[in-house]
């Protein structure tokens, strides 16, 4: 099964095995943390618990905030 996957300089499709592949499990592969990203999966937000189904799109983006 595969996903696109888009961040920052990322824009590839991804190859999963796991059919309980997560939001969570591509923010570990790439060291992230969910504090400090937001997923949108096919263009709607969602939680890191979210099931990666084959030929989504996921897209992260990097909160920014400062004081």
């Amino acid at each position: 099964m595969k996903y696109s996957l888009k961040f920052k300089g990322i824009d590839e499709v991804r190859e999963f095995e796991n059919e309980n592949f997560t939001i969570r499990d591509v923010l570990n592969e790439l060291g992230l943390s969910a504090q400090t990203i937001v997923a949108k999966q096919n263009g709607e937000l969602t939680i890191e618990d979210s099931l990666i189904n084959n030929g989504d799109e996921i897209r992260l983006v990097q909160i920014i905030y400062g004081g």
